[in-house]
């Protein structure tokens, strides 16, 4: 599961070279806004203007902090199902359930959370700064993103695994998307 994970997020997309061969199985891909869009609509029921906002700001993300999409989705539809004004009871908020208690400093005023672009951009970072405080081990990572959480990584793996399979329908070669769509 690890060496999957890893291959699905540890890449660094941002700076990924264009390949011109389609890709196979083996080959992490990034899966366009529309794709994005659709699968949140028919597998979560996520309103139009919504799921677009969520793909846009995926696709920014993971650009920005070079991991896969697949698995910035799939964090977010295991802490949200994708519930932008999801609450946990320890008080974490939005898609990407940032604990505002855990994270002072990644914001200035908690109603930021509330905005999912800016809860999705928070979250990334913080996935990211411990992708590289574990040295790329995305399960060490993901168990402390979910603070400890037990099953968590494997959850998320399994998210991973639904949406691969989904979005690699229209998948393009691993290379940089715009938020937008277009390249």
């Amino acid at each position: 599961m690890a060496a999957s994970l890893a291959l699905c997020s540890a890449l660094p997309f941002a700076h990924a070279q264009e390949q011109t061969t389609p890709p196979t199985a083996e080959e992490p891909f990034i899966p366009a806004p529309g794709d994005i869009v659709a699968t949140l609509r028919a597998q979560f029921r996520v309103s139009a203007g919504d799921a677009l906002m969520i793909a846009q700001t995926v696709v920014t993300e993971a650009n920005r902090y070079s991991m896969s999409p697949v698995l910035l989705l799939s964090v977010m539809a295991v802490e949200s199902g994708f519930n932008s004004r999801a609450v946990s009871s320890l008080g974490a908020r939005g898609l990407m359930q940032v604990l505002p208690a855990a994270h002072p400093g990644a914001f200035t005023d908690i109603r930021q959370l509330d905005d999912p672009a800016t809860n999705v951009r928070i979250g990334s970072a913080i996935l990211r700064g411990y992708l590289d405080a574990s040295g790329g081990d995305v399960d060490a990572a993901l168990w402390r993103y979910s603070g400890g959480g037990k099953g968590y990584a494997q959850r998320v793996a399994l998210h991973m695994q639904r949406f691969s399979v989904i979005l690699r329908g229209n998948a393009r070669p691993l290379e940089k998307v715009s938020a937008h769509g277009s390249r």
